[in-house]
């Protein structure tokens, strides 16, 4: 889901010292030469620019599916991809799953650093007391279907949102209305305390239950399972052990660099679209089953599986381009993805309180069988972090729809995170990519009775109440 080179980290002072970095490039259409400027050892678009063809036209660079595209510098995290090695703000996600908690660690993300004990404690209260949503915003989530998709509800209802706050949109209150630090605070309080609850009153709603309203002497994970799972008990508290699985599940989906969801998070920036029609936007794009819906792919896969000893056919299918195998192999990562190592290690003790997925059995002896296959070591196709995270979910009792809302919820403070320094980026302009053309060259209208007659084919599905109608 993002670039697949491998990174190194540079040193400022270094490279401040080094003399300007270039490459020769030679023409071979013309013979001519070109000496082009680096920046941090990357090729700037500008420069390429400079090469032209007979006609005057400057050079572009193809790259569909931006595979070898660098669209910013960033500080918020860093991946070596063949390395297995992720970094939020420097911090290996290990130690942070370990050491952390997902309030804390969205901190780091948003302003660069772990918070001090009464930052900490501010930084709480801050989000907690914006856990409420207004009473419109709630009255008009249960005007879905009661089958609606949760993923659409929330995509949708974030987006709504903004209607409420048009103080803090750039379309009403003014351009410039991000440079005050304080407005851009409190729409992050509002984001990330509002979203843990639009994305219960989902799945309320799915259940045709009341929706909950949030308790702020609970953490916020604690308080997000609060308001999924509280039914008529006065004093309903989740289980410790299943707040502190979801916590380090959240941390681990909290920021992973320039994937899909978080490139469309400066995309929309660019465009000075308020937050939280740019935070709707990233939602959507994870919404997708090639983004945030993975791991969803990774539960039909084991469950059509079905049985340990159907693996090795299965496997033989794979390589046979007869089905796919979901939650291996990732776009950064040429070896094992952190994180999945991580997810691994938490589902003995979700399993203690839930009792043990079944499918448990099956991934292991999955992912067993494939690392013992030479045909996907030498592809490098490692679990990633879809393949266990499905599971425990499962195990959770959480539906396979839920599964991109689970995403999406820690998934916030990341592209908050990347919001913040596009703002802050004098280099960024709106994102205007190039394009090209292989269409028809300039050419006359041609009235209707004239044309040439063209088979399209216009046609679209129609169900059988559909045909009974047109029957009539």
């Amino acid at each position: 889901k993002e670039s697949t080179s491998s990174p190194t980290k540079s040193n400022p002072t270094e490279s401040s010292a080094k003399k300007p970095e270039t490459v020769s490039i030679t023409d071979n259409r013309n013979g001519k030469q070109y000496e082009l400027a680096l920046k941090n050892g990357h090729l700037l678009g500008t420069e390429l620019a400079k090469i032209k063809d007979v006609n005057g036209d400057p050079m572009r660079y193809y790259d569909p599916g931006y595979t070898n595209t660098i669209n910013c510098t960033s500080k918020v995290s860093f991946i070596d991809g063949d390395k297995g090695i992720l970094e939020y703000r420097g911090y290996p996600i290990e130690q942070l799953a370990e050491k952390s908690t997902f309030l804390e660690v969205a901190f780091l993300l948003i302003y660069g650093e772990l918070p001090t004990k009464q930052d900490y404690k501010t930084w709480q209260r801050k989000i907690m007391t914006h856990t409420y949503v207004h009473t419109d915003v709630s009255q008009m989530m249960k005007s879905f279907r009661y089958d609606a998709h949760p993923m659409g509800m929330l995509v949708s209802t974030i987006s709504a949102v903004s209607t409420f706050h048009p103080e803090a949109n750039p379309a009403l209150a003014g351009q410039s209305v991000y440079n005050s630090i304080k407005i851009r605070n409190k729409q992050i309080h509002r984001i990330l305390g509002n979203v843990p609850t639009i994305a219960a009153n989902s799945y309320r709603h799915r259940i045709g239950r009341n929706y909950n309203a949030p308790q702020n002497d609970l953490g916020y994970v604690e308080n997000f399972l609060y308001m999924l799972d509280r039914l008529s008990e006065p004093k309903y508290k989740p289980h410790p052990k299943l707040v502190k699985a979801l916590d380090v599940l959240f941390i681990l989906h909290a920021e992973h660099e320039l994937n899909c969801s978080t490139a469309a998070v400066r995309h929309l920036a660019s465009s000075g679209v308020d937050v939280y029609t740019t935070i709707a936007g990233a939602a959507a794009a994870l919404y997708g089953p090639k983004h945030g819906g993975a791991n969803e792919a990774v539960i039909r896969m084991l469950e059509s599986i079905g049985d340990k000893k159907n693996i090795p056919q299965f496997l033989e299918d794979v390589k046979n381009r007869k089905k796919l195998l979901m939650g291996f192999g990732h776009r950064v990562y040429k070896n094992y993805d952190p994180r999945a190592k991580i997810i691994k290690k938490i589902t003995s003790e979700v399993f203690e309180v839930v009792g043990k997925e079944p499918l448990i059995e099956i991934a292991i002896e999955l992912e067993r069988a494939a690392l013992s296959d030479e045909y996907f070591v030498k592809r490098k196709l490692y679990p990633n972090v879809d393949f266990y995270s499905g599971v425990i979910y499962k195990a959770m009792g959480f539906p396979t729809d839920y599964f991109p809302v689970l995403f999406t919820i820690p998934r916030t403070a990341g592209w908050l995170a990347h919001w913040l320094e596009f703002l802050d980026d004098g280099e960024q302009k709106i994102v205007r990519p190039r394009q090209n053309y292989k269409g028809y060259g300039k050419r006359d209208y041609v009235f209707m009775d004239e044309r040439k007659q063209y088979q399209f084919f216009l046609e679209s599905t129609i169900t059988s109440k559909q045909r009974r109608r047109m029957a009539a």
